[in-house]
């Protein structure tokens, strides 16, 4: 479970740090940090199970304030500590579940958005190909 989380976590970073020189790896990037955070999500999902604990539905009324706690501008580990740290291990399990379903779901429209854009722009490697077969004409039009 640390490994997938350090996982999804740091091909995140990379993905990011990848964007500026190719959308290609920012994609392949981005698809294993969602790759990780949905094998994180089957880890606490078996957790609760083999533990007989309960897994809250999406619209649980328990699930519904850990949702809205994503919406204020300044949230940060500390808005949700609380939930993780001081509580029962099914309550944290379920909170660090419903954050991971958000993690995904943010990431799912940035691997579209990415590749819309790269279906659309090509990348950088492409580009760098269009400017040198443009540059090549404009020589041997001389």
């Amino acid at each position: 479970m640390v490994q997938a989380t350090r996982s999804g976590k740091q091909n995140i970073a990379e993905g990011s740090m990848a964007s500026g020189t190719s959308k290609k790896a920012e994609l392949k990037l981005i698809g294993v940090a969602r790759a990780s955070l949905e094998e994180l999500l089957l880890d606490y999902q078996d957790l609760l199970r083999q533990r007989a604990f309960m897994l809250w539905a999406k619209d649980d009324e328990k699930a519904e304030p850990i949702r809205k706690l994503a919406w204020p501008k300044d949230r940060s580990y500390a808005t949700y500590r609380s939930y993780i740290e001081e509580s029962p291990l099914e309550i944290a399990a379920n909170v660090i579940i419903c954050l991971i379903h958000q993690t995904n779901y943010l990431l799912d429209q940035q691997l579209r958005q990415l590749e819309k854009q790269f279906l659309e722009n090509g990348g950088f490697t492409e580009r760098l190909y269009q400017a040198r077969t443009r540059a090549r004409r404009g020589k041997d039009g001389e």
